[in-house]
């Protein structure tokens, strides 16, 4: 029986992912479900997306990804399932999955239109549900939907480059449990940009000139423990998803602060990476 994970911003106070997993359960007995997340920001696309594409991959081929973020069935808010490396979405088509679209080809989309055998203002429990259910059995997505080519882009996912690629002017798109900035430039695009050269990071009236691998490289090991003073140590790095992420050393939005606190930093601000010509 394939995993089913979970990804919604119901949080944890009210009965709805409770109820999602009962029906799951009600469907299949021996259903393996797992809780990515249900403390996406209400509605909030651009979090759901990155929660998801970071996710997704720890997990075996084959498990069904169901997403409850935004998902009213509306005329400009379809329900899609989609096959993608392996893996299968279960979602709205409301730019959430374009994210990992924008760099792996999806193998197969589908709209769905189960709608007409389903009475539900809880599409997550009555519709996702039947449709991960039936993948679960071994069914085919021709079966629920009809195929489909495009889908939904979510605006502001990638950075912009500029002045004869010197400049990428990138912007938040998350902000972890730790208070941690993760933007939206990447890697890939910073070393494909900037060839080697120098640079430096400007966010609000801060600037850094060094991206480092690991959080703990803000702290001079060789001093001893009484002069390091760890706690509140700045830093930019590239996270575990290869991000470019603005952090704050064990930071504390209770006692040290937090980089998005100090820096002053919130959803969508700008970052930017100014290269030597």
């Amino acid at each position: 029986m394939p995993i089913i994970t979970l990804t919604t911003d119901f949080g944890e106070k009210d009965h709805f992912a409770g109820a999602v997993k009962g029906a799951i359960y009600s469907e299949m007995e021996d259903a393996k479900i797992v809780d990515i997340s249900h403390s996406v920001s209400p509605f909030h696309l651009h979090e759901a997306a990155y929660i998801i594409q970071n996710a997704y991959k720890s997990f075996p081929s084959g498990t069904i990804h169901v997403i409850g973020v935004d998902s009213e069935l509306n005329p400009e808010n379809k329900h899609i399932a989609v096959l993608m490396d392996g893996h299968y979405f279960v979602c709205a088509d409301n730019g959430i999955i374009s994210m990992l679209t924008s760099e792996i080809r999806p193998e197969k989309i589908v709209e769905i239109n189960i709608h007409d055998r389903v009475t539900s203002n809880f599409p997550v429990l009555d519709v996702f549900v039947k449709v991960a259910g039936h993948i679960a059995r071994g069914g085919t997505l021709d079966v629920i939907g009809k195929n489909i080519t495009e889908i939904k882009e979510l605006t502001g996912i990638r950075p912009a480059v500029s002045n004869k690629d010197s400049t990428i002017s990138g912007t938040v798109i998350y902000i972890d449990n730790y208070g941690n900035v993760i933007s939206n430039i990447t890697k890939k695009l910073f070393e494909e940009v900037g060839r080697g050269r120098d640079f430096v990071i400007n966010a609000r009236r801060h600037e850094f000139n060094k991206i480092h691998t690991h959080y703990s490289d803000a702290i001079n090991f060789d001093n001893s423990p009484d002069k390091r003073e760890e706690d509140g140590k700045r830093l930019a790095l590239w996270n575990s998803s290869n991000y470019l992420e603005l952090a704050i050393y064990k930071s504390s939005s209770k006692t040290v602060g937090s980089a998005a606190s100090l820096f002053g930093l919130d959803y969508r601000d700008t970052i930017m990476v100014n290269f030597t010509p």
